[in-house]
């Protein structure tokens, strides 16, 4: 009888998943109503004190060209800072109040990178943002806002085939 050796299998280098792909969220619809009510009537007094548009793209540039002098800037740069600032205020308040704010972010800086340039060459190329679009121009019956949020849309369809299905991340 011969024998034969058989080294041991060798196991397939493991890759880092650059994002995380599994994010399991909890379904919690009185706080999202709430949080649907709170977007809907900022846009509202955004409009109806400022006559603006409450689109976060919009108001970051906006304030930009108070930061990086430059001709054409917009000179309405208090309401843009009071709104911005209560962006980030607002989950700061909330978790200065005992309550979470669950937040993961995936571990690839690069990817992060890449995503949020990619999202501020959408901006510009599609004029605007999806809550400048999808809140305040589908409210107003805007057809190319129409465009926009579907255009948004299949891009998102797109993007999510792709990282589950198409990068065998199943």
């Amino acid at each position: 009888m011969r024998r034969t050796s058989r080294a041991p299998p060798q196991q397939a280098p493991q890759r880092e998943a650059p994002m995380e792909l599994h994010q399991v969220t909890s379904f919690t619809p009185l706080a999202s109503l709430g949080g649907g009510i709170l977007i809907g009537l900022s846009a509202v007094m955004v409009m109806a004190l400022l006559g603006r548009i409450a689109g976060i793209a919009g108001i970051t540039s906006g304030m930009m060209g108070r930061l990086v002098p430059m001709p054409g800037a917009a000179q309405d740069w208090g309401w843009r800072l009071a709104f911005l600032a209560g962006l980030i205020a607002a989950p700061v308040v909330l978790m200065l109040a005992g309550n979470g704010v669950p937040q993961t972010v995936p571990a690839s800086l690069p990817g992060m990178a890449a995503a949020g340039l990619l999202v501020g060459l959408g901006t510009a190329l599609g004029s605007g943002c999806t809550s400048g679009h999808g809140v305040c121009g589908l409210a107003r019956l805007s057809r190319r806002s129409a465009a926009a949020v579907a255009l948004f849309m299949a891009a998102a369809f797109a993007t999510v085939f792709v990282l589950r299905h198409g990068l065998g991340a199943a």
